[in-house]
């Protein structure tokens, strides 16, 4: 199944923790994961988040503002997020297409101000903010039942089955054929789905499928590779490796 790596967080700043959990079996064709990000003492400098895309809809809570939360996702390029100094958040990253909510609600930048829509997510950090990580997992459930309920998240056939089968997957052609799909039809059902058309879609799952080592089966040639890698990420294979731990 799909499984897009974490964001890039640099080698040297060891006091930024990262932890992540797998949701229970019922919600696995609907979460990815459930996350959180904080520093473990106050930085001597201004932490910045390298965010790069994998077409998934995160539920984003601040455990040190719980008034400000927010529904986040990126499109085809990187994003760079100044978190400060000290920080605490958490999250739930669904999968590509599940996502059902108000597609003008998400946001693709930092989020900083309170949250002023009618979904549950300043009462459910309010719940987060005294728990430790893994005690934390229920609250997270019980969220992702009412999104379930609500019909702000549904599983989508479509995005099933292309990330099933991104191993087969090298051009738009392929992903239109495993669905069944025409082309165009791809074309209409992905923006309406999840904003992307199929040619960014599948940019950003080559890319996400190229930090498991296997970039030759969805580019031509290591130099595409390279060029496609540094276009979407900023950087280049060896030097975010380098940078970032992976």
């Amino acid at each position: 199944m799909y499984n897009p790596v974490k964001d890039g967080i640099e080698k040297t700043f060891t006091e930024v923790i990262y932890l992540e959990s797998k949701p229970a079996y019922e919600f696995s064709k609907y979460v990815h994961s459930f996350w959180e990000l904080k520093t473990n003492s106050i930085l001597k400098e201004n932490f910045f988040l390298h965010v790069i895309p994998d077409a998934c809809v995160n539920i984003l809570f601040n455990l040190t503002d719980t008034r400000i939360a927010g529904v986040t996702a990126l499109h085809t390029n990187y994003e760079i997020l100044n978190l400060g100094k000290s920080f605490h958040f958490s999250g739930i990253q669904f999968l590509p297409g599940v996502w059902q909510g108000d597609k003008k609600e998400i946001i693709d930048t930092y989020v900083g101000t309170p949250y002023r829509g009618k979904l549950p997510l300043v009462d459910t950090a309010i719940k987060l903010r005294t728990l430790d990580f893994m005690n934390q997992q229920s609250v997270y459930s019980e969220l992702v039942k009412w999104f379930i309920k609500e019909k702000f998240i549904e599983s989508n056939i479509v995005s099933e089955k292309i990330l099933s089968n991104i191993d087969e997957i090298n051009t738009v052609e392929d992903m239109a054929s495993i669905v069944d799909l025409s082309p165009r039809q791809l074309q209409r059902t992905l923006k309406k789905m999840i904003g992307f058309s199929p040619h960014d879609f599948l940019k950003v799952l080559r890319l996400q499928h190229s930090f498991k080592g296997q970039y030759l089966a969805s580019f031509s040639d290591q130099s595409h590779f390279i060029h496609s890698f540094k276009k979407i990420t900023g950087y280049t294979p060896n030097t975010y490796y380098n940078k970032f731990d992976v």
